[in-house]
């Protein structure tokens, strides 16, 4: 809606100001690269806002406003978040009557005695909400802030069930788990991405969030728990998003809690083909992988794992040459890890490749988190009220990875 709007406006002014020009979608995937609708590279440099915990609303608005939030991101430098749902609110939505008002929600997640209290204070910080907000909305005046101070939004299926991510024993972790409804996930990421399509700044969206053995189903993990069971599924679900909405990006996450890609930038292996040429829209495609090596001592043996991991599809010589963001990392910022070699060796290593990031997280607490009610959240870059950040020298340290990223 806002693009066909900007088009409006260069047509009858014969003009192009930067405001209309941005994002330059949509995007596209060529080689190894990201590209705008004029050719630039894009890379994405940006930060996990999660929103697929209990509540199923983006966290920290008892503590601050979204325009708020979305300012800080922005002073940071960075250009993107990755935004995380849950399936269960489109659930809600196609089989329960519609969207659930937040009062709800918050009533249901945290009870009828503290439920109503964060309420009143989310609607004390975002006064355009109202007793009628639905959760859904939240998302929309979020990606209406970011449009605004020009942000890209990546949407994230992170979980079906909402509740916190991630264990093999969850339900949620693989194609047919105990929450895990394939036809009900492949629903919401078509709901998702054509709800997106008004936005203006959703530029892609990742299919599912570190799939993972089902330990706690020994058949389903037995007998399907392998990479063709990916490829059905997820190809699957990527030609619905593409017919739904075929700007978007489309971010393929991998197995073992998204370490590994490896068949993949292989084109072969383990029982599976990927193959560009069986798709139409082989310029959506990008890979997406996650790294938690936080107690790494050798950079070098990082940067191997990463490229032995899937990192190898940004090379000449990859069969499957693709884009690759690394789409979570982090680490605690309550002391001086971001010095360590985990974060140094990332800080160096992501900027140099020319490699997106979105880093792990965002939030200073969450609503509820395992069952504890407002959870505080030391690898969060806000603090636990969502003031001011965690750990200034740290943060300086990161906006000069910011930088670095998009320079």
């Amino acid at each position: 809606m806002h693009l066909k709007f900007c088009s409006l406006l260069v047509v009858a002014l014969g003009v192009i100001s930067s405001h209309c020009a941005w994002p330059d979608a949509p995007l596209v995937a060529s080689g190894r690269w990201i590209h705008d609708a004029k050719g630039a590279n894009v890379t994405y440099a940006g930060v996990n806002w999660p929103g697929a915990a209990d509540v199923m609303i983006p966290e920290g608005l008892q503590y601050a406003s979204i325009e708020k939030i979305v300012t800080g991101i922005k002073s940071l430098g960075m250009n993107a978040i990755r935004l995380t749902f849950a399936i269960e609110m489109i659930d809600d939505i196609k089989d329960n009557g519609g969207d659930v008002r937040l009062s709800a929600a918050f009533n249901k997640a945290l009870g009828t005695t503290n439920g109503p209290v964060v309420y009143n204070k989310v609607l004390q910080n975002n006064p355009q909400f109202s007793a009628s907000t639905t959760r859904v909305q939240v998302y929309d005046a979020i990606a209406a802030e970011c449009f605004k101070q020009q942000i890209y939004v990546h949407l994230d299926n992170h979980m079906s069930k909402g509740e916190w991510c991630c264990s093999t024993t969850d339900g949620n972790a693989w194609f047919g788990d105990t929450y895990f409804d394939v036809a009900k996930w492949k629903r919401g990421l078509e709901f998702m991405v054509t709800r997106g399509a008004t936005w203006g700044n959703l530029v892609s969206i990742g299919m599912r969030n570190e799939l993972r053995a089902p330990e706690d189903n020994a058949t389903l993990n037995s007998n399907s728990y392998n990479w063709p069971t990916w490829y059905t599924n997820m190809v699957a679900a990527a030609k619905i998003i593409n017919a739904a909405n075929p700007d978007i990006l489309i971010f393929f996450s991998g197995l073992n809690f998204d370490t590994t890609l490896s068949p993949v930038a292989a084109g072969t292996g383990s029982g599976i083909t990927f193959k560009k040429s069986d798709f139409t829209f082989s310029n959506k495609i990008v890979l997406e992988l996650h790294n938690y090596q936080n107690s790494a001592t050798s950079c070098s043996n990082m940067q191997s794992s990463l490229q032995s991991s899937g990192f190898s599809t940004l090379t000449a010589a990859a069969a499957n040459q693709y884009p690759m963001l690394l789409t979570e990392w982090g680490h605690d910022w309550s002391n001086s890890d971001y010095l360590g070699v985990y974060a140094s060796c990332l800080h160096s290593y992501l900027p140099a490749q020319h490699v997106g990031w979105t880093i792990w997280v965002l939030a200073g607490s969450y609503y509820i988190r395992s069952g504890t009610q407002d959870y505080e959240e030391t690898w969060g870059l806000y603090n636990h009220n969502w003031t001011a950040w965690r750990n200034a020298a740290a943060i300086d340290n990161l906006k000069l990875m910011v930088k670095a990223t998009l320079a």
